[in-house]
């Protein structure tokens, strides 16, 4: 059975057809673990055509993962002038494939949801929440309480009619888009940790570290991640006479301005912005390097790299966003956009090495129920329950005469 499935990722494709990414996670092995129960995958993300890829992209399409891209489709206006072609292209893809998988929010995944038969099953994955996305302070766009009203209730309705749901969260997602009564549901995170992504024992903090080496990991593509708000806490702990050396890894449209902020409040030395590591290895070697983990994010689904952290024996400081509380106690959080609580909290624990040892085997142990065989059962129960539900519709009258 060939499923199409859809996500919001945004990706090179070259002449040969092959899609590449830049984000390690989500390369070709990603995209393989659908083939543990489907026969062949459809792959529609928003795609810029090049001639080759960037260095450090990883391929994401390969034997049994097909590339199906579509425009980029960067703002809302690009997809409104695309519209009618991207809707015949879906229609295309639609009549080769069997069943449907969406992983949400993404344009392209409720365009896919809004041209499917009435009665035609189908699974969802939500791996984010766009009323996070579009929240004040969260995004610039002029229509942003509209985009957000929009965006929110088209997730709640696509939920509630999906014959399935699984939900990167344990119970933070179900709450605001609830899947239908008896519907399948589930939660698993999208994140892959096998052996190698832990260490072996926790940390021990014998002392206060000085420096502090702050690390932090996500896209600046947006400004959801809260790496301005992360800048100016490390400006006022400076300001305090704190020694704190932060790095920033990963590469957006928004990275000039965050080095000029960073400029601008006379701290540039204490930054260092690697862009995009593709290499999982040179990640953990940062994370290895650092003394506390901070995302100051403004929407999560459940953030992976706080658990890569967590798999390092880190200790961890987020915001109050999304899933951020199923992974973190309310001592490690912060509201979403309070630099100066932000910076509170890290003076804090950087000043007391008995908690953050203690929050290094906490973490460590929280940690390895992601790991990837505890994540997998629960994952393919849910393909296999999307196939079984395709076959049966498939073998109905209805479908027969449509």
């Amino acid at each position: 059975m060939n499923v199409l499935v859809t996500a919001s990722a945004r990706m090179i494709v070259t002449p040969d057809g092959n899609l590449w990414t830049p984000i390690s996670s989500l390369d070709y092995t990603f995209w393989t673990r659908y083939l543990e129960v489907y026969d062949t995958v459809g792959l529609m993300v928003r795609s810029v055509p090049a001639p080759a890829p960037p260095e450090g992209y990883r391929q994401a399409t390969g034997p049994g993962v097909q590339a199906l891209p579509v425009p980029p489709l960067f703002s809302p206006k690009e997809l409104l002038r695309q519209y009618r072609p991207l809707r015949q292209q879906i229609r295309k893809a639609l009549s080769r494939a069997q069943a449907v998988h969406l992983r949400l929010p993404c344009p392209i995944g409720e365009t896919v949801a809004s041209l499917l038969k009435p009665d035609q099953p189908f699974g969802v994955e939500v791996v984010g929440d766009p009323y996070d996305v579009y929240a004040p302070g969260n995004n610039r766009h002029a229509f942003r309480p509209v985009l957000r009203w929009w965006a929110t209730r088209t997730l709640k309705h696509i939920c509630a009619r999906a014959t399935g749901v699984a939900y990167v969260t344990r119970w933070t997602l179900q709450r605001r888009y609830p899947p239908a009564t008896g519907a399948f549901a589930t939660h698993y995170s999208s994140i892959h940790l096998t052996d190698e992504a832990f260490v072996a024992t926790p940390r021990h903090y014998e002392r206060a570290p000085d420096p502090v080496r702050l690390v932090s990991v996500g896209t600046m593509e947006e400004l959801y991640k809260g790496f301005h708000v992360l800048i100016e806490a490390v400006r006022q702990c400076t300001e305090q006479g704190i020694h704190v050396h932060l790095t920033l890894i990963g590469d957006g449209k928004y990275r000039c301005d965050f080095q000029a902020q960073a400029a601008a409040a006379g701290i540039a030395h204490r930054i260092c912005f690697t862009g995009y590591l593709s290499n999982s290895a040179a990640i953990r070697e940062h994370l290895d390097n650092a003394d506390l983990f901070v995302l100051p994010s403004f929407q999560e689904g459940l953030p992976r790299a706080v658990i890569e952290a967590m798999a390092r024996a880190l200790p961890c400081l987020g915001s109050t966003a999304g899933g951020l509380p199923e992974l973190l106690a309310p001592t490690e959080m912060v509201t979403p956009g309070d630099a100066v609580a932000l910076a509170r909290s890290i003076r804090s624990m950087a000043a007391d090495p008995n908690r953050l040892t203690r929050l290094s085997a906490e973490n460590l142990s929280r940690a390895r129920e992601y790991h990837h065989d505890t994540l997998r059962t629960r994952r393919t129960a849910f393909y296999r329950y999307i196939r079984k539900s395709t076959e049966d519709w498939m073998q109905s009258p209805a479908y027969s005469c449509s």
